[in-house]
C-alpha cells in the first residue's frame, strides 16, 4: 500500500440529549418532505450474505445511494431539505406545511426566482444543489476545486447551474464561494459548518437522516452491531451517528468513521481530542474526491465526538478494494456500483477481516462472527472513467 491504516478510539458520551437534533423525530420530518418530491423512493438496502460468510461476519448490509433522485449519490437529500426550509422561512410557511407541493405555489415561487444559491463541491453536493435549484425554481452557482472531474462538472452544468473548476483546493474553494455570496447577495448553501455558519449546514445534515431512517425500517427489527461511515467534513457521518444514538441509546451500534490518509482532518481531530479542530493543508490528493476535505464541520464533529467510537485513516487502495468487491460480488450477492468515496467502508471492512496483521485492530473494534455491519455506499460511478479504470482496468 502507498499509505497506512491509522486508528484511534475515543470515549463516546452517554448523553443522548444532543442526538435529538438528528434523531428519529427530525428524520421523520425530513423524510416527510422528501417523500413529496416527484422522484422520491427509498434506496435499496442490500444484504450481502455471501460476503458476510466469506469474511466471517454475521451479516453485511449496504445502503445503495446510487439511485437517489437520479443523482448517483446521497447529497440531494441534504440540499433539498435545507433549501426547502430556507424558502419556507422566507415565505412564512410552517414546518408542518413543508411539502414540495406547497413550495410550488406562487408566493414561494416568486421568492425562489429571486434566490441564487452558491456552493463549493467536489461534485456530489454541487450536483445536489443544482438539482434542488432546478426543482424549486432557484438559480445556482457552483465552484469546484482544482483536479475535479470534468464529468462531474458536466453533470452539474447539465442541471442548469453555472459551474467552474477553480485553481484552489477544496477548503479554499469553500472560502471563495463564501466571498462570492457576500459580494453578490447570494445564499451560501455549504455542507460544512464553522463558527458563525451553522444553521444551513445543520439543516443539510438533518436532510441526510432520511437515509438512516430508511435503513432502520429496511432492517426490519435487526439492529446492526456496527455502522461504518465515511467522513469528508464529517457532516453525513455525524448526522447518522447521532440518529443511531437517538434511536437505540445504550444499545446503539459501534460507529466506525473512515477517511483517506491525504484528507484525514476528522481522524486528526480525534487523535488530539482536546476541543480544537485539526486541519489538513495542501492539495488533499486522494481518489476519494467526495472525502477530499481538510477542515472538519463543527456540528458534525460535535456529534462524532459524542457518538462515534473509532476513527480510521486509510490509503486509497482500500477504496479501490471496496469498489471491486461490490462490483464483482460473491455468488448470490447483488452487484453494487459504488464509487471511490462510496466503497471505502466495504474496503476497510474486508481489509480488517482478511488481513491478519490487523487482528489486534479488528479485536479492538469488536468485529467477529456475531457482528452485523451496516455500510453506506454514498455514491455510484460519478466519474465513470475512473470507475472503469479501477474496477475493470480500462484505460
Amino acid at each position: 500500500m502507498n499509505g497506512m491504516i491509522k486508528h484511534v478510539s475515543i470515549s463516546s458520551v452517554d448523553d443522548w440529549g444532543a442526538a435529538c437534533l438528528f434523531g428519529v423525530e427530525q428524520a421523520e420530518r425530513a423524510r416527510a418532505f422528501h417523500a413529496g418530491l416527484p422522484s422520491y423512493s427509498p434506496t435499496a438496502l442490500r444484504r450481502l450474505s455471501g460476503l458476510a460468510e466469506g469474511l466471517g461476519l454475521g451479516a453485511v448490509f449496504v445502503k445503495d445511494e446510487s439511485t437517489r433522485f437520479g443523482l448517483n449519490a446521497f447529497k440531494g437529500l441534504g440540499g433539498s431539505y435545507c433549501v426547502a426550509r430556507l424558502l419556507a422561512d422566507r415565505a412564512g410557511v410552517s414546518e408542518s406545511e413543508l411539502t414540495f407541493a406547497r413550495l410550488q405555489r406562487e408566493d414561494v415561487r416568486q421568492i425562489a426566482n429571486d434566490l441564487t444559491l452558491v456552493t463549493a463541491t467536489d461534485g456530489n453536493h454541487g450536483r445536489g444543489i443544482a438539482w434542488t435549484a432546478r426543482e424549486l425554481g432557484c438559480k445556482a452557482v457552483v465552484y469546484m476545486p482544482k483536479g475535479s472531474s470534468s464529468e462531474r462538472l458536466g453533470n452539474i452544468r447539465a442541471l442548469g447551474a453555472q459551474a467552474e473548476i477553480t485553481e484552489l483546493n477544496y477548503d479554499d474553494t469553500v472560502r471563495l464561494a463564501a466571498r462570492r455570496a457576500q459580494e453578490h447577495g447570494w445564499e451560501l448553501v455549504q455542507d460544512t459548518a464553522w463558527e458563525g455558519y451553522e444553521e444551513i449546514p445543520t439543516r443539510i445534515m438533518q436532510g441526510y437522516t432520511t437515509l438512516a431512517l430508511e435503513s432502520v425500517e429496511q432492517l426490519d427489527g435487526e439492529i446492526p452491531t456496527h455502522v461504518i461511515l465515511q467522513a469528508g467534513v464529517g457532516a453525513m457521518s455525524g448526522a447518522v451517528a447521532a440518529f443511531f444514538a437517538d434511536r437505540f441509546r445504550e444499545a446503539r451500534p459501534t460507529v466506525v468513521v473512515v477517511e483517506p490518509n491525504a484528507a484525514d482532518c476528522v481522524y486528526r481531530t480525534a487523535v488530539a481530542n482536546d476541543g480544537e479542530l485539526r486541519k489538513v493543508e495542501g492539495d488533499l490528493g486522494t481518489i476519494m474526491a467526495g472525502l477530499s476535505c481538510g477542515e472538519p464541520c463543527t456540528v458534525g464533529w460535535e456529534m462524532l465526538r459524542r457518538y462515534a467510537d473509532h476513527f480510521l485513516s486509510v490509503p486509497d487502495e482500500i477504496a479501490e478494494k471496496g469498489m471491486r468487491i461490490l462490483a464483482r460480488p460473491v455468488s448470490g450477492d447483488a452487484p453494487i456500483v459504488s464509487g471511490e468515496s462510496g466503497a471505502v467502508t466495504i474496503g476497510i471492512l474486508a481489509e480488517l477481516m482478511e488481513n491478519e496483521q490487523l487482528a489486534e485492530l479488528r479485536e479492538a473494534i469488536g468485529l467477529g462472527p456475531d457482528s452485523k455491519v451496516l455500510c453506506i455506499s454514498t455514491e455510484g460511478d460519478t466519474d465513470r472513467e475512473s470507475y472503469s479504470r479501477i474496477v475493470y482496468g480500462i484505460q
